[in-house]
């Protein structure tokens, strides 16, 4: 067995991994879906955050798991904008953990920001328009009540009731920070990248030029949106374990 740490995307916690993770307890993993610090803090939290703290953080938790666990393999796995905190976390520690999965997230190349590879997508007018900018733009908020067909149009819609209220201000700061890596540290670990075919938020030709950007993960393909955890639980969960090293 195995364990599992899940790293949730922009506006989201952890809690967004609940359907998920109770398929991969129920197989017997353990699974830790922490929420990334200040999210929904104040504006002085959200302002101070960075990305290497994420990183940090999202380390953390692989060394305390894998203690816990006596050595067992351990997956680290980001959704969305948690692809940024999972290759920073692995070029910090690439001990702590034994592979890499990137569900429909952001696996950049070292020297690029979130921020700059929005700069090579083609216009997404429907996500655009349900981003606000609060605390003088140190933060973003999602308007839940038009997310829904943004996020998770295939998703069971009482899941998608549960979840769209729950959203956060998301710190704006990291998504300016251009990833650091190394062939000797990120690159040392396996990677699987699950890509979401009706994905509204990271369309899937954003997904695969990042795969192309970044060359030598193992590909995943759902017929997901860009709930995955929502629309496609079994199949993420299929995908998450077939990331465990043999």
């Amino acid at each position: 067995m195995a364990g599992f740490v899940l790293i949730h995307g922009s506006w989201h916690g952890g809690w967004c991994f609940d359907p998920v993770a109770e398929l991969l307890r129920a197989r017997g993993h353990t699974v830790v879906a922490p929420t990334l610090p200040a999210m929904g803090g104040s504006a002085e939290e959200m302002a101070a955050i960075t990305l290497g703290e994420w990183g940090e953080f999202a380390a953390q938790h692989c060394c305390d798991l894998k203690a816990q666990l006596g050595g067992a393999p351990v997956v680290l796995a980001g959704h969305s904008r948690g692809g940024l905190v999972v290759s920073t976390a692995a070029e910090r520690d690439p001990e702590a953990m034994d592979a890499l999965v990137y569900v429909c997230a952001m696996m950049l190349p070292s020297g690029v920001s979130r921020a700059e590879f929005k700069g090579l997508e083609e216009p997404n007018p429907d996500f655009d328009a349900i981003i606000s900018k609060v605390h003088g733009g140190v933060a973003t908020v999602v308007d839940p009540a038009r997310a829904g067909p943004v996020f998770a149009q295939l998703s069971p819609p009482e899941l998608v009731a549960g979840v769209l209220p729950r959203l956060l201000a998301e710190p704006h700061g990291p998504r300016s920070e251009p990833l650091r890596l190394t062939a000797e540290r990120w690159g040392s670990l396996p990677r699987t990248y699950v890509e979401c075919t009706a994905d509204r938020t990271i369309p899937i030709k954003s997904q695969r030029r990042m795969q192309a950007m970044s060359p030598g993960a193992r590909v995943v393909t759902l017929d997901a949106d860009h709930s995955p955890y929502l629309s496609r639980p079994v199949e993420l969960a299929d995908a998450l374990e077939g990331a465990i090293p043999a």
